[in-house]
């Protein structure tokens, strides 16, 4: 029986089967989740809103003083040979991996170092199924918080995701599709690996963004909103709030759009997908065919 081909991953300059693909055990990803990553949407073939990825994946790279990052160039022909070699053209992703580097000991000092970063692109398939975008998902509430700037600043894309991890493990245990996060002081910030919004009276809502990640698929859904003349507003607001909306949906570059039927156990709306959540679902997946296109 013929085997299926093997996965193709890049680590720093060359390509390499999955089957031998490894990195040091000195590494500062693997040692410490010393590091930066990127999940990249893969639609037509190409990666989609690629540039946005690259800047935050700079800007992240900047604040941890990794120095030494691959340039543009680089990084793209890096992504080119990625999807070509995987044969990648839809219902795929990237994730793009830059580590501090390899270490001459097991140690927090960043003068340890030796060499440069290591980069690393991995290939999967991600399919976003029409079910997937029409059935609605459960979430859960946890008491795990996003943690404020000063102790480890949650718009930052780091290797180290111990706190999404936990609320994730708490919401896995309650059921739940999904953990909903709550900022220090109570209100509503984010999901573990989303971002979260609900439309009330017409209106849609995000947080304002202090405790979450730079979301590019949530800045597209803002864009998108005053295309189509829809209201929303960047602020804070309670689960009281969420738990009387009439619609909710969560963002993500993998899974882009996906309504919320029930938050705690309360249903939201319906309990299905709404309105608001269907015109943008159309619009964002446009978007996508838009950008891939240019």
């Amino acid at each position: 029986m013929d085997q299926d081909p093997s996965v193709q991953v890049w680590i720093n300059d060359r390509l390499v089967d999955e089957r031998e693909a490894g990195v040091s055990v000195f590494d500062s990803g693997f040692v410490l989740g010393d590091g930066v990553w990127e999940g990249v949407r893969i639609a037509g073939g190409k990666p989609a809103f690629l540039e946005a990825h690259l800047d935050r994946l700079a800007e992240g790279a900047k604040a941890l003083m990794i120095n030494a990052m691959p340039d543009r160039n680089t990084l793209r022909s890096a992504i080119e040979q990625v999807i070509a070699a995987n044969a990648l053209v839809d219902d795929a992703h990237l994730r793009i991996m830059l580590t501090r580097g390899v270490r001459r000991e097991p140690y927090q000092d960043p003068r340890l170092i030796e060499g440069g970063p290591t980069l690393v692109i991995i290939p999967g398939h991600h399919p976003v199924t029409e079910k997937a975008l029409i059935t609605p998902q459960r979430l859960f509430t946890v008491h795990v918080h996003r943690g404020a700037p000063d102790v480890q600043d949650p718009r930052l894309n780091s290797h180290s995701k111990l706190n999404c991890i936990l609320a994730c493990i708490q919401a896995s245990v309650a059921g739940a599709d999904e953990a909903l996060m709550l900022d220090p002081d109570g209100f509503v910030a984010t999901c573990n690996s989303t971002h979260f919004f609900i439309v009330r009276d017409g209106v849609v809502m995000t947080s304002d963004g202090r405790y979450c990640l730079g979301g590019i698929t949530r800045g597209h859904v803002l864009e998108l909103c005053t295309k189509l003349g829809i209201e929303k507003s960047e602020k804070t607001f309670s689960l009281t709030d969420v738990y009387a909306a009439d619609e909710a949906f969560t963002t993500g570059t993998l899974s882009g759009i996906r309504p919320v039927g029930e938050v705690d156990g309360r249903v939201i709306g319906s309990g299905e997908r709404g309105p608001v959540t269907a015109q943008l679902q159309a619009a964002y997946q446009q978007l996508i065919i838009e950008d891939v296109s240019d």
